[in-house]
């Protein structure tokens, strides 16, 4: 075997990618047909995102040999990790034909399953490739994760104790051991195993995330908030769609029935109301405990740059709101006061929604609409303030177009960012 591929494949698997690259590429001046070692380049690639050339080495390794199952394995892997899930699942599938007793083919099959929320396919993955490899950590983890989505969380806790206690210095199998934890509604179990995973690996973004939720769900609110996103993310997204939808025409029903019967109407009117509340909850739950977690310690060190950027902006909407609120109570509801309540209430949505976006695409677009809308409320806003007693009618009605456009836009910003949270940006 060539000796520049042998340290290339030492150093990829200590995960030390741009010196496997360098290895691979002399390796490769030596021998350009070596398909296998194009295949590990466009594995070593993917890891430092230059997907373009990863996928030309991947293809490049199966134009050399159609037949060599870890060429179509790694050209899998890329473009996973491009977020090309269905022929991410063509590319798996032809090397698992190829050869079906590897692990690692089955537990990236169990990974795609995994992202498009085909739990039991993903189950059946990961247990196919235990057969092969009874130890093998990524099927253990992702068989776990399969079965707590199905609703076996006892027996994935059972695997996970299992796996811990062969190898209790895993990471990874400590984060998943967290997951389920929170799953069942134990954050302070969690919080234990969420902090293992980063002593061991600081640079775990699963455990991090895990150590945020766990911190946020000791509060009793979040708790439930997070049992209902934990809930939700079971279904795929057409499913949370027919939930989401279902729910707004069950409130418009019961409105109706409201107006058209009304003895139902003081029964109905509580219901409503918690329903209001609590879809503002699952749009500003995130970002508000973060911005109490911020206060925290500990807790402080545990939030990204990004949960940190977007408590801000949240954190300065929710002031202008409130400050505009105190103003509200002095002038009796009447006035500016009045109005920049509304767009700094309502300017609360937009905002909390965009770094709930996939980065890229997705979160420009939110980004942009929310932009858009606060220019349309402190537009209107700015407008009553500057018209005086003496302005003309002209100034009064561009008023009150842009404000109606801003609460018009406010409602439909919310199913926009609806479909954009759910939008997957493709690399």
């Amino acid at each position: 075997m060539n000796p520049n591929f042998e340290r290339a494949l030492l150093l990829y698997q200590q995960s030390r990618y741009e010196m496997a690259e360098a290895e691979l590429r002399q390796a490769l001046a030596l021998e350009p047909g070596d398909a296998y070692a194009h295949s590990l380049l466009a594995l070593c690639l993917a890891e430092r995102e230059q997907f373009q050339d990863a996928t030309g080495e991947a293809e490049q390794a199966i134009h050399l040999e159609p037949d060599f199952p870890f060429a179509h394995y790694a050209h899998a892997r890329v473009l996973y990790s491009r977020n090309r899930l269905p022929e991410a699942l063509t590319a798996i599938e032809e090397a698992i034909r190829l050869d079906s007793v590897d692990a690692d083919y089955f537990s990236l099959l169990a990974g795609i399953h995994l992202q498009e929320c085909r739990w039991q396919k993903a189950l059946e993955a990961a247990e196919l490739g235990l057969q092969f490899e009874p130890e093998h950590v990524a099927c253990t983890n992702q068989r776990a994760i399969a079965m707590v989505k199905v609703g076996r969380k006892a027996e994935a806790g059972a695997t996970i104790d299992a796996a811990l206690a062969k190898n209790p210095e895993n990471a990874l199998t400590h984060a998943n051991q967290g997951w389920t934890y929170l799953e069942k509604g134990k954050p302070k179990e969690a919080l234990h195993h969420f902090r293992e995973a980063l002593r061991i690996d600081p640079t775990n973004e699963w455990a991090r995330q895990g150590i945020v939720e766990a911190l946020k769900a000791r509060n009793f609110i979040y708790a439930l908030m997070l049992r209902y996103f934990l809930w939700m993310s079971r279904f795929s997204s057409r499913g949370q769609w027919g939930i989401v939808l279902g729910a707004y025409f069950g409130n418009r029903i019961l409105g109706a029935v409201a107006s058209s019967n009304p003895n139902l109407a003081p029964f109905i009117l509580p219901i409503r109301i918690l329903y209001v509340c609590f879809a503002l909850m699952t749009w500003m739950a995130s970002p508000f405990f973060n911005l109490l977690l911020r206060m925290n310690r500990f807790g402080r060190l545990a939030l990204s740059h990004e949960q940190t950027v977007a408590s801000n902006w949240f954190g300065l909407c929710l002031l202008c709101a409130v400050l505009a609120l105190a103003g509200c109570i002095i002038q009796d509801f009447k006035g500016a006061s009045f109005v920049a309540m509304i767009v700094f209430g309502l300017l609360l949505l937009p905002v909390s929604a965009v770094f709930r976006c996939e980065s890229g695409w997705p979160r420009n677009v939110m980004a942009g609409i929310a932009i858009l809308l606060a220019l349309l409320g402190l537009g209107a806003l700015g407008l009553l303030i500057t018209a005086g007693p003496d302005s003309s009618r002209d100034i009064f009605a561009a008023t009150k177009g842009l404000f109606s456009v801003f609460l018009i836009g406010t409602f439909l910003s919310t199913w926009g960012a609806n479909f954009l949270t759910t939008g997957r940006r493709r690399r």
